[in-house]
């Protein structure tokens, strides 16, 4: 009967202590963690080596009304987001947008023609690397 309630307890604390392990890895570790990875760069500086041009919705019906859509993501050269910077996307007329703190602007497109559009992305007049293909059906 010792050897139960031994193992009863054993097993008690180390919940306990695997609880208290997750409390602390939600409260403080991970906080800090998303605080780091989504703080805006402090340099300002355009890698437009490291930027992104990124397809979310690639294929939309060609009613006008039906999107596609495309994210840019302004970096530095540490991989950090750059706010209010103006990105210009070029091959289905031009359209602007200003990234937000994470150093994104989306981009919500519609068209009425059907065809393939290859998009590309500008930030002050440096090109980013990649292009991105949406098609209106």
């Amino acid at each position: 009967m010792n050897d139960i309630k031994q193992k009863r307890l054993f097993i008690g604390i180390g919940i306990l202590v695997g609880l208290i392990v997750i409390f602390f890895l939600a409260t403080t570790i991970v906080p800090r963690t998303l605080n780091t990875l989504v703080k805006a760069s402090a340099t300002q500086t355009v890698s437009a080596k490291d930027s992104l041009l990124i397809g979310q919705k690639m294929m939309a019906r060609a009613d006008g009304q039906d999107k596609c859509m495309v994210n840019v993501f302004v970096l530095d050269k540490g991989g950090k987001g750059i706010k209010g910077k103006l990105v210009q996307l070029n091959g289905l007329g031009e359209l602007e947008a200003v990234t937000d703190v994470s150093g994104k602007a989306l981009f919500e497109l519609t068209s009425k023609e059907a065809r393939q559009y290859e998009l590309s992305a500008q930030v002050g007049g440096v090109p980013l690397k990649g292009t991105v293909t949406v098609t209106f059906r």
